[in-house]
């Protein structure tokens, strides 16, 4: 074997692992969204060929109310959940690298403990945490002095809130829940970050006199920048196709004013009758959404080094 082919042929299994669980899978959503898929067409005995409907479910995508409501919530929980992500995340491992070893290895520990957390159990404890009869967060709002909370909130009686009735407070819960499981891997991947930046650069800037603002505008986020820019990707990614804690919290796919895409998806695929066919094409859509998303912003990255 010639040596330039080395390399590639080391690379065949991993591709091939990907073709497998990637990209075929990608290929049989694409080719269903143009199909009518039902229960007729799955069924394990004697099944109906899917018909072909060209791009009549996309059509109906389009021309659905419930597209314009989902594409809304989807972007504006993502947006929310993506800042406040990084955000917290960046102080905690800012925090963190101010630490000793030992008090930084337990908070690291303690945190990534939330971020191993399945998003079953996650969507779980947040539900029973914000219960209306039963729940903490009731119980301690209503500790609050009357007059605090009339400030802060405008009302002091909590008693029987139904946090999950209504689709802004379903979302409020729904980016607390998502954020307390995001910021570690933030935290711990700027904490990373922080470790190969020499320290002569913050000490010759606390010779300077430079405040904690400066030195990190001039010095920690443009060393960060990549580290941020692949967070910042990774973290559209993630909560733009958020599924689970919104299916548990929202309980199911009956409030369908708080549908996301995923959500949405979901209940055309799996509702009765089961339209798999239109599904898919929702999925393809937001698929499509993401790699548009993504591409600009990295695009815009390199763009930025180039001029660097």
């Amino acid at each position: 074997m010639p040596a330039w082919l080395v390399p590639y042929a080391l690379l065949l299994p991993g591709l091939a692992v990907i073709a497998a669980l990637l990209l075929y899978p990608l290929y049989q959503m694409v080719e269903m969204s143009f199909h009518e898929v039902g229960l007729r067409q799955i069924r394990a005995i004697n099944p109906t060929p899917a018909e072909f409907v060209g791009l009549d479910n996309y059509r109906s995508i389009f021309e659905s109310d419930l597209f314009w409501t989902s594409l809304r919530n989807t972007v504006v929980f993502a947006v929310v959940t993506v800042a406040l992500t990084l955000i917290l995340g960046t102080l905690v491992g800012l925090l963190l690298n101010k630490l000793g070893t030992k008090m930084s290895t337990f908070v690291v520990v303690g945190i990534m403990a939330a971020w191993a957390t399945p998003p079953t159990a996650q969507a779980v404890v947040w539900k029973w945490l914000f219960d209306s009869d039963a729940g903490v967060v009731n119980w301690a709002l209503n500790l609050l002095p009357d007059w605090l909370s009339n400030l802060v909130f405008g009302r002091s009686d909590w008693s029987g809130q139904p946090w999950f009735n209504d689709t802004i407070t379903l979302y409020l819960v729904l980016v607390v829940a998502v954020v307390w499981a995001s910021f570690p891997f933030i935290a711990v991947s700027v904490l990373a970050g922080l470790k190969s930046i020499p320290s002569e650069l913050y000490e010759a800037a606390r010779m300077d006199g430079a405040t904690g603002a400066s030195t990190f505008r001039k010095i920690t986020f443009p060393l960060l920048k990549p580290v941020f820019s692949v967070l910042v990707v990774l973290s559209i990614i993630w909560d733009f196709k958020v599924f689970t804690q919104l299916y548990l919290l929202a309980g199911g796919t009956v409030n369908r004013d708080a549908f996301n895409l995923s959500l949405w998806s979901y209940a055309e695929a799996f509702s009765s009758p089961p339209k798999m066919g239109l599904g898919a094409a929702i999925a393809v859509v937001l698929t499509g959404i993401l790699l548009v998303i993504t591409f600009v912003y990295v695009r815009n990255i390199i763009k930025t080094e180039d001029v660097r």
